[in-house]
């Protein structure tokens, strides 16, 4: 089974045609997001009308609720909202946001009406396996800073503790076959994940995450295979308002797993009557270069474009030590 990831989205400037007419966006990655059984992207934007802009953000970004229907048009199955925009126009529009759960046609993962709500997983069963998606950022702003989700209120899943989001995780392991995390992190417009993504994902993979996407860097950063667990460091941007200085490089991570697999093994070592995982349930990966346009759409673009994108992508994988193929092939 295949599952597709790409990076930040939102509906900005003339990217904000796609709100009435989604059809570019749907055929740009119809081979790609659309063909996935799963696929996931961070929507990167408050949802609602109304409100004030956060005071102190050089940059807040706001788009209806009707851009869940522009998304699930394009094949998207699923969207975090763990980042540091989610909440960009206060408490007001965060409201309308975690209402829209309610009839939007997908799930939106890391908000919540309260710390656990915001930390519950996605369930999905794809074959007759059960995948756990989790969404969570480490980004150390305004939004994490002051819209957190806890106990008492409402916001984004935030692990600038990891406590919380580790427990999360365990807790998923020992309930599914396959825990996908979303992740908000790393240094904006680097190409090279940073140390604190690294010590965040040791950290989530011993506690048995299998596939760790994530994104923030607004810049592509390679991805592959570590011990048991599958890792794209950072996947650029997707829909996006502006093609200057790299901000156009983007692409679609599709990642095949195998089901039987998952199916009879567990990263949770303790469970009983599974054997534990002894490789990655994700057996083969495909990286799509793709270019944002000037309407704000990525697609795949010339050859000589693709070459260059694919060699940049190579080169943040081996910066980010990640291995190109997995150690163990199933059979």
């Amino acid at each position: 089974m295949r599952l597709a990831f790409a990076g930040d989205v939102h509906f900005e400037r003339r990217a904000a045609e796609l709100l009435d007419d989604p059809g570019p966006l749907a055929d740009a990655v119809r081979e790609t997001l659309g063909a996935a059984d799963f696929a996931m992207v961070n929507l990167e934007t408050a949802l609602g009308t109304g409100g004030a802009p956060l005071p102190g953000k050089k940059y807040t970004f706001r788009a209806p609720v009707s851009a869940l229907g522009t998304l699930a048009a394009a094949g998207v199955d699923a969207v975090s909202l763990a980042n540091n925009h989610a909440v960009d126009f206060g408490g007001e529009v965060l409201a309308q946001t975690l209402a829209a759960r309610e009839t939007s046609p997908i799930p939106l993962v890391g908000i919540g009406r309260d710390v656990d709500d915001a930390f519950t997983p996605l369930r999905v069963e794809i074959e007759g396996v059960r995948f756990a998606v989790l969404a969570s950022s480490q980004v150390r702003d305004e939004t994490s800073l002051e819209h957190a989700a806890t106990v008492s209120r409402p916001g984004i899943a935030a692990h600038l503790d990891l406590a919380r989001l580790r427990r999360a995780v365990r807790e998923a392991a020992a309930t599914s076959d396959v825990v996908v995390v979303m992740l908000h992190w790393g240094t904006q417009y680097t190409r090279c994940a940073d140390d604190r993504q690294r010590r965040t994902a040791q950290a989530l993979a011993a506690d048995g995450a299998d596939i760790l996407v994530g994104g923030h860097a607004h810049r592509p950063q390679g991805a592959g295979w570590t011990g048991r667990s599958y890792i794209g460091w950072g996947l650029g941007n997707v829909v996006w308002y502006h093609t200057e200085d790299g901000a156009d490089e983007s692409g679609v991570l599709t990642v095949e797993v195998d089901g039987d697999y998952a199916r009879s093994t567990t990263m949770a070592d303790d469970v009983p009557g599974r054997a534990a995982r002894e490789r990655s349930v994700v057996v083969a990966h495909t990286w799509t270069p793709m270019l944002v346009g000037q309407d704000g759409v990525p697609r795949v673009t010339d050859d000589r474009s693709t070459a260059r994108l694919t060699a940049a992508w190579d080169v943040a994988t081996e910066c980010g030590d990640l291995a190109a193929a997995p150690l163990r092939r199933p059979g």
